[in-house]
């Protein structure tokens, strides 16, 4: 019996080395430094293409397998759906196990899986919904509607901001202090107003997600320490971007300060616009004074030639951490400067060095154009057209942020909770039905008069009778409708259940027949979201929702992240901002001049120049083998042409990695041109100097789709008009948008 448990405890002892290494074999000495640390607050400052996702991974791995921590106590936090899907991915082909017992999410997530479980305690109906970005705006713009407020001279993105920060800073209606100045009192009325009103309707913003945990660990002692001692190690992704109040409820939930391991890159800080603080780093630093810090400065993406830029760049930002990414390959080619007559010249050099990237037998989907705002994708696209490139924009319309799915799940909404006034607002005319304008006005004045829902409003101007006969029979076959809905579809499947939404709303038939661009894409979209519906599965923590709640918040959720089609091999157009986090191996950093990157705005803001170049830190590090940095002499931006400087950034590289297409010295102007007229309806066309338009025409929009001109006012390159599309109406520049007279 002796022999048979020391040969037990022997195989036992043999199989957890073998766990040991194959968990740290993969890993070298600075990743297996952080991986294998003993529970305690930990900090990896993780440089571009270090392996921080892998030492993540790894991490909790090595807590499983040989600390023999619980797969329930496991808390990992990320910042994209994609990004925990990828964690929990890699952590079960390591475990070779299911990873459903840990928690691996979006902060997002996280926290509207811990308010469905505690919604009466977080004083919120079972059934609440979650508004995304833009039927939030919706619901503002209502609400202004009802306060009398004009749109034009307070607009609902303004208040949208307002109110976000505010939630983002922790801060109710209640606790901002009362000012003198008209806006703020203005600003503060609308917040208070619209707390009111989402409660009312049983529904929560993104910013409220994150609040509303807060307030509820904060306040409920006996939740807290539930959840304090469930987490014992918790982990937390890019923690350069947390906010305040993300990194308040972390804190709420680490009480003994020994057990977030959290893995961050302050040069890679670059979200301050949004309300991401770097100071949290520090933060850190100073409330968990027993903390370790591990540096990973090897690369494994980059050449010693991008590197030794990026390294040098990123130097002339104060209190920094400090770190230097170093590489074992070679340092490859130099970084190649281009110095263009115009926009165009950039754009014709740019596509050029493609075409030869391709015909050497590379892929396009390798390569990628990164640019500091999205107006300059315009060229690049029209060149890419012109040599019949493949190419996709990144960062286009999302699937869920489509309009016609947006319609199809505000029907949903409103099936699965009446007081959601968003939903109400969206579709009680869509299709057309022959609701007008002033019966939707009585019932905004009814339900803001009475603090009841809209759907509660519609119903109450029916039963008293008061609308006119044509009115009030529009009105009663909307609530119909919807009634009918749901006792029709209350026994189907969800996919059935969707299915039945979009044929007897009518959305499907009035898609069908829409004559305009793109109707038979936006059909195919409406039966995908039936095929969303029917693949849908609810995770472990939904199993007490319906099915249509659990998959109208996981449609909520996904809202804002990236769902545009893919393409197998194309050149990738995007913004810097987007670029975080991916990888090619061919990068053109254009229009890198001053006022456009660094931003105008931020040039005389030491603190917003300093995100400026952590942001060009990032461009540079997304090439693997080659970068070119572009910047041309004189740019068209917005209609005008002005002469462009390179910018400051330039100056900073260090010149023995750099080699000169077009030394400055040898660049003589053209005369300009005129504006190139374009045939697609993605581009602007040749600025138009006499008025097309006129008062009552119907137009079409590439993208809002058809309307009608309202009003016009100004003349030539200052003529705009407003046009009342389907869902909203939009001042357009003419000169500057490609209309289509109906």
């Amino acid at each position: 019996m002796q022999a048979f448990k020391l040969y037990t405890a022997a195989k036992n002892l043999q199989s957890k080395i073998m766990d040991i290494t194959s968990i740290i074999a993969p890993l070298n000495d600075a990743q297996r430094a952080a991986v294998t640390a003993p529970s305690q607050a930990m900090l990896v400052l993780a440089g571009a293409g270090s392996g921080k996702t892998r030492v993540l991974v790894h991490r909790i791995v090595w807590q499983i397998q040989v600390n023999a921590v619980s797969p329930q106590s496991i808390l990992a936090v990320t910042f994209t759906n994609k990004a925990a899907s990828e964690m929990r991915g890699r952590i079960e082909n390591l475990l070779d196990n299911s990873a459903n017992a840990m928690w691996i999410g979006t902060f997002h997530g996280i926290a509207h899986r811990l308010l469905r479980r505690h919604a009466p305690e977080a004083r919120l109906p079972k059934d609440f919904q979650v508004l995304d970005s833009n039927d939030q705006q919706r619901l503002i713009k209502r609400l202004l509607a009802d306060l009398k407020i004009d749109e034009k001279e307070l607009p609902a993105k303004e208040i949208q901001w307002f109110i976000n920060e505010q939630k983002d800073a922790g801060l109710r209606s209640k606790d901002l202090v009362n000012s003198d100045d008209k806006n703020t009192i203005r600003f503060l009325r609308i917040y208070r107003e619209y707390e009111l009103l989402c409660d009312r309707s049983g529904v929560v913003d993104f910013a409220e997600l994150l609040l509303r945990i807060y307030e509820l660990l904060r306040d409920d002692e006996h939740l807290r320490r539930q959840y304090q001692q469930r987490f014992s190690q918790i982990h937390v992704d890019e923690f350069q971007d947390t906010n305040h109040i993300q990194y308040a409820w972390l804190t709420l939930l680490s009480p003994n300060r020994d057990n977030m391991f959290v893995v961050g890159d302050d040069d890679q800080a670059i979200y301050g616009w949004r309300g991401a603080k770097i100071e949290n780093i520090y933060k850190f630093q100073s409330e968990y004074p027993q903390h370790k810090i591990v540096k990973l400065e090897q690369n494994y993406r980059s050449t010693g030639a991008i590197l030794n830029v990026a390294n040098k760049i990123i130097t002339n930002n104060k209190g920094r951490m400090g770190k230097s990414l170093w590489t074992q390959t070679a340092d490859g080619e130099k970084i190649t400067v281009y110095n263009a007559y115009n926009e165009v010249d950039e754009a014709k050099y740019v596509v050029e060095r493609i075409h030869n990237w391709v015909s050497a037998g590379n892929k396009r989907a390798d390569v990628a154009i990164l640019y500091r705002s999205n107006a300059q994708s315009r060229q690049f696209e029209e060149q890419l057209m012109l040599t019949k490139t493949p190419y996709r924009v990144y960062g286009g319309l999302r699937f869920f942020d489509r309009a016609e799915i947006k319609n199809a799940l505000a029907y949903l909404r409103l099936l699965a909770n009446r007081n959601d006034d968003a939903s109400f607002d969206r579709v009680v005319n869509t299709p057309t039905r022959g609701i007008g304008l002033k019966t939707l006005d009585a019932i905004r004045e009814l339900a803001h008069e009475q603090k009841i829902s809209l759907w509660a409003a519609a119903n109450s101007l029916i039963e008293r009778q008061v609308l006119p006969n044509r009115a009030a029979n529009a009105l009663f076959n909307f609530v119909n409708l919807i009634e009918q809905l749901e006792r029709k579809t209350i026994n189907l499947t969800l996919g059935q259940k969707v299915h039945f939404t979009i044929e007897d709303s009518t959305l499907m038939a009035f898609y069908s027949q829409d004559k305009v661009e793109k109707s038979a894409d936006k059909v195919d979209n409406l039966k995908e979201l039936v095929n969303a519906a029917n693949a849908f599965k609810r995770d472990n923590s939904e199993e007490d929702l319906s099915e249509l709640t659990a998959f109208l918040s996981h449609a909520a959720l996904e809202s804002g992240e990236l769902q545009a089609d893919e393409f197998d091999d194309c050149v990738q157009l995007m913004t810097l901002h987007t670029a975080k986090g991916l990888e090619f191996r061919l990068v053109f950093l254009v229009g890198v001049e001053e006022g456009l990157f660094p931003s105008q705005q931020s040039v005389n803001n030491t603190g917003r120049l300093e995100e400026e170049r952590r942001l060009c830190y990032v461009g540079i590090t997304r090439a693997m083998e080659k970068l070119y940095i572009t910047h041309a002499e004189s740019r068209r931006l917005y209609g005008r042409e002005t002469p462009a400087s390179k910018s400051r950034f330039l100056r900073e590289l260090p010149k023995e990695f750099l080699e000169e297409a077009r030394p400055k010295s040898d660049v003589s102007r053209p005369i300009t041109a005129k504006a190139p007229i374009f045939t697609t309806s993605k581009l602007p066309p040749e600025i138009k100097t006499d008025s097309n338009y006129q008062k009552g025409q119907r137009v079409h929009h590439a993208t809002f789709g058809s309307g009608t001109i309202s009003s016009i006012e100004g003349e030539g390159t200052k003529e705009r008009a407003l046009i009342k599309f389907r869902d909203d109406s939009r001042w357009l520049m003419t000169a500057y948008t490609e209309l289509t007279v109906l």
